[in-house]
């Protein structure tokens, strides 16, 4: 089951998408938008990560790769306790 979202996604994109056009400060943008300067950083950079800009930072794939591969090892570590 997906975790609640606080801020919906078209708002999400919104707000990345004026950060990255408008030039104006994420702050005044997060103001603006009834948004946690904080979590519009966030986005700004997991966007960044997601397009290649930021190498240094996991994509979204690569981290729900990760997670996938972390509950399959979960499972196959109950199997082999069940052997």
């Amino acid at each position: 089951m997906a975790a609640h979202r606080k801020y919906p996604d078209e708002l999400r994109e919104r707000a990345v998408w004026l950060v990255r056009e408008s030039g104006r400060p994420i702050a005044q943008i997060a103001r603006d938008l009834g948004v946690h300067r904080e979590a519009l950083r966030g986005w700004v950079r997991q966007a960044e990560a997601d397009d290649g800009s930021r190498p240094e930072q996991l994509s979204t794939a690569e981290r729900e790769e990760i997670k996938a591969l972390r509950r399959e090892n979960a499972e196959l570590r109950r199997a082999n306790d069940i052997l």
